[in-house]
């Protein structure tokens, strides 16, 4: 592709939540900085197909099948999310040579800085504190006395399910902080420079049992889909905690309050659910054991900054013919 040739680009970025949204900015920054750049902007889904079937490019969380379908110049899908199963959920995207790049590289710093503040609040005992406080009760020995106790995170162990864009940024807030880091991955022969160890996911059963805290940061696979079920959370020390700051269907839902119902372990932190918002139903909302953050580890005043970085950068790339950044490799699913 010439530099000198016209795209279309079509940006639909609409969500509940009013930071998802693609800024009013976005197409008007990317026609001045693109004179070849052709930016149409949507504020919803709903007239999506009379624009799709001239576009070449998509800004987009998801399209349907049907929507793909008449997409026959599109070459580019850009999703401002980490995961992209949504979109790789339709088999026609999923199977045809059109280009799928991610924002892994945008969000993992972010949330990388809650999920260490998550730990930080867990080994504090920080929830715990805010209880108290609400109750007006000076409760330092009942702290003190409770199992398990505050403690430092100097010296624990530390378990990373995942090593891509956000486990790395953890791993190396971890490791700052004085932790010990063992990851696992898909692929464990990568990685050795930024956890103490790592190993494929074939050794997680028998490294959980080692673990003080479990951080989940890998993205959604058949291989991740309830990848901690009862057998797994059951595997989980008495005194440890579980940190998911990556997908809801990591965890068997059902699984997981049962087990912090029972005290199996210490407590959970939880960012993501598999439905959202988390329903009031959710017995996940009064256990005292857990801490609920409503997906928010992401959230940052500098995001969609950030987020026009990284399509500039690619556009430049894709008007050039050249390699883009964050490419999604399909076959494995991020």
């Amino acid at each position: 592709m010439t530099d000198n040739h016209r795209i279309n680009v079509l940006a639909v970025v609409y969500h509940p939540f009013s930071l998802w949204r693609a800024p009013d900015w976005l197409s008007t920054r990317l026609r001045s900085d693109f004179p070849q750049v052709h930016a149409t902007q949507l504020p919803s889904y709903q007239n999506v197909e009379d624009h799709i079937a001239s576009a070449d490019a998509l800004i987009g969380w998801s399209l349907r099948a049907e929507q793909f379908a008449l997409a026959k110049r599109l070459r580019w899908i850009h999703s401002p999310a980490a995961a992209v199963h949504q979109l790789l959920l339709v088999p026609s995207i999923a199977q045809s040579d059109v280009m799928i790049t991610n924002a892994a590289t945008i969000h993992g710093p972010v949330v990388a800085e809650h999920a260490i503040a998550l730990i930080l609040a867990l080994a504090k005992r920080l929830p715990w504190a805010m209880r108290y406080q609400q109750e007006k009760n000076w409760a330092q020995q009942i702290m003190w006395d409770t199992e398990p106790r505050p403690r430092e995170v100097s010296g624990a162990n530390l378990l990373l399910i995942g090593l891509g864009n956000i486990g790395r940024e953890v791993a190396s807030r971890a490791a700052a902080l004085g932790m010990r880091v063992a990851a696992v991955r898909e692929n464990p022969a990568r990685g050795a420079e930024t956890a103490h160890e790592v190993h494929g996911f074939d050794q997680l059963d028998s490294l959980l049992p080692g673990a003080d805290y479990v951080v989940l940061a890998a993205p959604l696979t058949p291989r991740t889909l309830r990848l901690f079920n009862a057998d797994r959370l059951a595997r989980l020390r008495k005194d440890a905690y579980l940190v998911n700051v990556a997908r809801g269907p990591l965890i068997d839902a059902a699984a997981l309050a049962h087990a912090l119902g029972r005290n199996q372990f210490a407590g959970a932190a939880l960012d993501t659910f598999d439905e959202e918002p988390l329903p009031a139903s959710s017995p996940l909302w009064t256990l005292p054991n857990v801490f609920i953050t409503p997906h928010t580890a992401a959230v940052t005043e500098k995001l969609w900054e950030r987020h026009y970085a990284l399509i500039a950068e690619n556009m430049r790339r894709f008007l050039a013919g050249r390699p883009l950044l964050n490419l999604v490799d399909k076959s494995r699913g991020y």
